[in-house]
């Protein structure tokens, strides 16, 4: 199945960076493609468990699915996930 989520705290390719490459280091997600212009990833998946397995890691990478809370924590965990991405480019 393919989805794409709208993320919050996305705001530049090193930001899409980190999230390409932590969520297509889980298990059964495939083509991530992040979208930074419209806050987005898209990937296939196979099962409601990987979906919400996706979830848990871009919350605990700091970039929460819209409608997800999103507290202070959650943005300055972006900001590293940020400075990692673009170090990691």
């Amino acid at each position: 199945m393919k989805t794409t989520l709208q993320i919050q705290n996305l705001k530049c390719g090193g930001c899409a960076h980190t999230v390409t490459t932590k969520i297509s280091a889980i298990e059964n997600i495939e083509n991530v493609q992040v979208d930074v212009e419209n806050d987005a990833v898209t990937f296939d998946f196979a099962s409601e468990s990987d979906l919400e397995n996706v979830k848990k890691k871009l919350l605990a990478l700091g970039y929460p699915a819209v409608g997800e809370a999103n507290p202070l924590t959650a943005k300055a965990k972006s900001f590293v996930s940020c400075a990692v991405g673009r170090m990691g480019k």
